[in-house]
């Protein structure tokens, strides 16, 4: 990727910037203000009941996790809606055309130029987190599954901005397009399931059971399947097993019913994280069709 010229000159213009070291200032200062007055906070429970509750600690994590999630899920689609179609916008993409860089080259410089900008904030901010580590909280293959699961959802939030981004010819339309078909993904496939249960559950409330029958538990059933492609479903079943022990308020174990002990519901997590891996490359490499130019001449 080094090697890439349009990642070099993404990386080069924001090195000289002095925009992303003060987004780094101003987000680690938000996150080292919370962690100061959360143990602000534990001291003065201890002082006054000589006791102290480890559950603040965790309280921190999920905070500092939440928050970088959000920061993924928001702002990487900013980055990358308006990448390609800006350069259309400037008139400079033909110039990109007459070079030898293949259209590979093109989405994957300014993906993963996008992606490291990001990605630079969650690495600044895990002194922070790992202030966690010292009261025992959490442990390394937590953290590392973290890491893993933002990376994933970094290249899946920002596959689909570029797509658009090559697809469409405006940057308004681009970013338009991008947060519907993300909130499509994160609202719209938890607002099925939830519909889907609740049918189920007034269903089995107005059956008549025999004599020694159980009531069923209601499910979603196939339906599940589509909390696969939400990055939000994921990550609050990782968050719910490392902070509350699966006690997540969203968990998608409520959707399957009976069948809790599926191979599904019991390896969701890098089920999950497979699929989403799966389909942000689908996404990059549709990006990358609609950006060849041969393509278009042919259209």
């Amino acid at each position: 990727m080094k090697s890439n010229p349009v990642y070099k000159r993404e990386t080069t213009v924001r090195s000289r910037s002095l925009r992303m070291p003060l987004v780094i200032f101003a987000f680690n200062g938000v996150l080292a203000l919370a962690a100061l007055l959360n143990m602000y906070q534990t001291v003065a429970q201890v002082r006054s009941s000589s006791t102290i509750q480890y559950s603040t600690f965790l309280d921190l994590y999920a905070f500092v996790a939440t928050l970088e999630f959000l920061l993924l899920m928001f702002i990487m689609p900013a980055l990358t809606s308006g990448s390609i179609s800006g350069e259309r916008e400037r008139q400079t993409l033909e110039l990109l055309f007459t070079t030898k860089m293949s259209p590979s080259e093109i989405i994957m410089g300014k993906l993963f130029s996008a992606v490291e900008q990001l990605l630079v904030l969650v690495v600044s901010s895990l002194p922070i987190v790992l202030l966690t580590f010292v009261y025992g909280s959490v442990d390394f293959r937590d953290l590392g599954l973290l890491l893993v699961c933002f990376t994933i959802v970094a290249f899946y939030a920002g596959g689909i901005g570029i797509l658009f981004s090559a697809l469409l010819r405006r940057s308004t339309f681009s970013n338009v397009c991008t947060y519907g078909v993300l909130l499509f993904i994160v609202v719209g496939t938890y607002m099925l399931n939830i519909f889907l249960l609740n049918m189920d559950q007034i269903q089995i409330s107005n059956m008549i059971l025999q004599p020694g029958m159980e009531r069923p538990v209601a499910d979603t059933g196939v339906a599940v399947w589509t909390l696969l492609l939400n990055p939000v479903a994921t990550f609050a079943e990782i968050l719910g097993n490392q902070v509350s022990g699966g006690a997540s308020f969203i968990s998608i174990r409520s959707y399957f019913g009976d069948n809790t002990g599926s191979f599904l519901a019991k390896y969701w997590i890098p089920i999950s994280l497979a699929v989403q891996s799966a389909v942000s490359l689908v996404i990059i490499r549709s990006a990358v069709y609609c950006l060849n130019p041969v393509k278009n001449e042919k259209k």
